[in-house]
Order: structure tokens, then sequence, then C-alpha cells
């Protein structure tokens, strides 16, 4: 079908005398076409009347809509059984047209920010390897609505103490603070609520307070609310992480922020400008940073164990060993691990991002050589049973050095079978595993179990009344 255009050139060229065969030479059309836009003498397109193929059946789809829960496959099996001759295309195009099954379609809004107004915040999960290893990492990232500055860092795991970290650090990075940051409706930072209603944590209110913006959360189910965000994970998985390996998560983090420094300095087609161009006039717009800004901590009460370590987050970290059994207190930052007894007496860790069951010594809680932790003395059991039984003083001393179970547990078991069972039937029982070689403290005991039956529970015999 010619367009209004083609029509409109037809009529123009015919009335400056130009023949028909060479207006449709010229316009690569068919002589009859020329010919019957000539006899309409208009330039609009006609409009087709023909009825639609799914017509008839317009009740019964509208019907099978709803049973079928909107699935037009399933409509189409249903209308073929009935006996409609009807292909799904036809189908589908019919209830596109008139908008059955289908939500009205609405234009895509635009959101405006000025600059230093909003800050937007969310993270994603992505996969890393780090030392040799993958992790589910997390991706925290931020970005200045009007200039698109980005900065993200990536972290093994994304708690509430990790995001005022991260906050703390784009923050810096920015060299200013945001009038509101927008997140959306994370337990990280929201107590209760949702959207306009949505209520912070305390912790993260005090934490706002302190910088001096504000948080808000879009409505749920408006994720367009936070695209200046969402936009760039897709961005940092298939360019930054894609073909990249990492030591440590320092040195991941450390390329992270020289890439934002690269991709910050670079035109953006959607943007039609350079980030950080536009930042130059946001910055002016951005409040100022305090002029202190303290480190980010939390606390944990801990109590140092009898081998002289801390435990947390099941690493154990070192102490001296004077300072076994007192209650220290453990400062964990971004970097370190600070533990104190007292206000002259602290010993700082390396904080160890990924945990792993692993012990940390300081060169200087090593013992010297020869004073280290000495093992030979007896266990507690073992000095009750020998004063108790010296008579079993050999068989106690090839158990430790034989049996299948830990010294300790072997000790306190034979205490036990000891203070249980009457001393003859213990004592023989020791002595004919002592001479077999026998050091499985459970069949002992089924020996035991064995004599004292036959020699402790012997029922008298009666007999039997001559009455009877």
């Amino acid at each position: 079908m010619l367009s209004q255009s083609q029509r409109t050139t037809i009529l123009e060229l015919n009335a400056s005398g130009v023949s028909r065969r060479e207006i449709a030479r010229v316009l690569r059309v068919s002589r009859l076409s020329v010919r019957k836009v000539l006899r309409s003498n208009s330039a609009s397109v006609p409009e087709i009347h023909r009825a639609e193929k799914a017509e008839p059946y317009r009740q019964q789809i509208l019907e099978l809509s709803i049973a079928c829960k909107g699935n037009l496959v399933r409509v189409h099996e249903e209308l073929l059984a009935t006996g409609a001759m009807l292909s799904y295309t036809a189908l589908t195009a019919f209830c596109r047209r008139h908008g059955i099954g289908q939500a009205p379609v609405a234009a895509v809004g635009r959101y405006h920010f000025d600059p230093g107004v909003e800050m937007q915040h969310d993270t994603s999960p992505h996969e890393v390897e780090v030392g040799g290893r993958k992790y589910r990492a997390q991706t925290a990232s931020a970005v200045l609505c009007y200039s698109r500055l980005l900065f993200f860092q990536i972290y093994p795991a994304f708690q509430r103490f990790d995001c005022k970290v991260f906050l703390t650090e784009a923050l810096k990075y920015m060299g200013g603070v945001p009038g509101r940051v927008m997140i959306d409706n994370t337990h990280v930072i929201v107590l209760r609520g949702t959207g306009s209603e949505m209520i912070p944590v305390a912790e993260m209110e005090a934490f706002a307070e302190r910088f001096g913006f504000h948080f808000v959360a879009h409505e749920r189910g408006d994720a367009n609310r936070s695209a200046r965000v969402e936009r760039p994970f897709s961005f940092i998985e298939n360019n930054f992480l894609a073909g990249r390996t990492f030591s440590d998560w320092d040195g991941l983090n450390q390329q992270a922020r020289q890439w934002c420094d690269r991709v910050n300095a670079t035109y953006k087609k959607h943007i039609r400008a350079v980030p950080r161009e536009l930042f130059a006039t946001e910055r002016m717009h951005l409040k100022p940073l305090p002029a202190w800004i303290p480190e980010v901590y939390r606390l944990h009460q801990r109590t140092v164990d009898v081998e002289g370590y801390v435990s947390l987050h099941v690493v154990r970290y070192s102490v001296p060993v004077s300072w076994i059994g007192r209650r220290v207190e453990v400062r964990e930052t971004r970097d370190r691990v600070e533990i104190e007894l007292d206000a002259r007496h602290m010993v700082r860790h390396v904080r160890v991002l990924t945990p792993e069951k692993i012990r940390i010594t300081l060169p200087e809680h090593k013992p010297a050589r020869g004073q280290g932790i000495k093992r030979s003395d007896p266990h507690p059991a073992e000095h009750v049973l020998i004063e108790a039984v010296p008579a079993i003083a050999t068989y106690v001393a090839a158990l430790k050095q034989k049996g299948r179970k830990v010294p300790a547990f072997a000790m306190r078991q034979l205490l036990r079978l000891l203070q249980d069972y009457p001393r003859e039937p213990f004592l023989a029982a020791v002595a004919e595993a002592a001479r077999y070689g026998l050091y499985d403290l459970d069949r002992v005991e089924r020996m035991i179990l064995r004599r004292v039956a036959r020699d402790y529970f012997l029922l008298a015999v009666t007999e039997p009344d001559s009455d009877e």
C-alpha cells in the first residue's frame, strides 16, 4: 500500500504533466497503483474495511482468557478444540489490537535531578575469583544522579557494618555529601515500612545525621526510581569482572577504584557528556564532609581461650598467654581487629575478610623454643584411677598409646566403669583385656556386665511344694 507521501508525489507529478508511465518508473511503483491514485484524486491513505478472522469468536476468547488465566496458548488450543479455524498469530494480533489480556501501554517518564540533590545506593550479587577461590560476593554501588559519577566496592558479605564502611568510602571518593541517599527496601537500612513510610534503623539514621543526609526508599514495585544505580551493575559484571582474577580483597577493591576513575573520565553516549565534567558542576552543590570522620567499627566481647586465642567469625587471633581466661573487648574495623584488655594493653591484627577456620599468631605471641605448652601432665581422671586401683597402671599407660579414642575421653570412660560396677568384675575384665591386648572400652564394659550377671544376680532355686 502506498504511503501518503507517495500519493502526494504522484498527484503533484501528474499536475506537472508527467506521464503515468514516467511516474511509475521514477517512484518504482506499478502503473496500476498510479492509475488508482489518480482516479481517487486524494492523497489520504484509504481505510481497509474487512472483518477480522477472530471477530466471530470474540465472546469465546474473552471467556477463555479468564478461564485460562491469560495464557493465549491455552486459549488457542481450546478454540481449535471447538472447531474454530484460527491461527495463533491471528489470535494474538486480535488480542493485541483490542487490549484483551494486556495492560494498556503507558509512556515511560523521566526523572530530573538537580546537582547535589540525590545519590542512589544498591547492591547486586556477582561471582568473583579471589585467591584462587570463587565467591558469591556482593557489589555495592553508589551513583550521583546528576553527574552519573560511579563508585563501587565488592565485599564477601554485606551487613550493616559493611554498608557504613562503603558509604563512608563513597562519600570520601565524591568529596561531598548529597541531600539524600535513595535505597531499595533493604533490611540492612530499613527498620520497617516501605517507600515514603520507610523508617531506617536507628544506627543507620544516626550515621546519616553525622554526614548530613537522610535515607529515602522507592515505592515497592517502582524499580525505575533507582535506575541510576541499577544500570551500571551489568557494565561492572561484563567489563570489570570479565576475565579478571584477584589475589586478595584489598587488591580487588583497589582495582575497582582505579576502574571507576577511568570510567568516570570517559564520554557516555546516553548522557552525551563526561561524568567528571558534570561532577565539576555538581561538586559545588554538595555539602562539605565533616571535619572529622570517625572510623567505622563494631564491638565484640570475648574471653581468651586456654590456648591464648580470641575467636571472631571462626577466625582465631592470638593474644599474650597471660590474658588466658580474661575478658577482652574486640574492636573490628575495615582493615584491623583490635583486642583490648585495658587502656594500656592492646593487640592489633590484620582483619581477615573471608572467615575460615584458621589461627593467626603474631610472632611475639609464639613461645620460645622449649617453652611451649607441655602436655606431659596426666589427665585428672588418670590420677584418680591410679590412686584408686594401682594394679591397672600398666593397662592405663598402654590404653593411652594404643587406644583409638582421645586419651582424655578414654580416661573418663574407664573411670566411669570403675565407679559404676563392682571392683572384682572390673579388675577381672581389665586383667583379661590387658592379657589379650584389648583396648576397646565398650567391649571391656560388656565383659564386666557378663561377670556381673553371672556372679551377682544368681537366683536361689526353690524346691516345689509337695502339695502342688
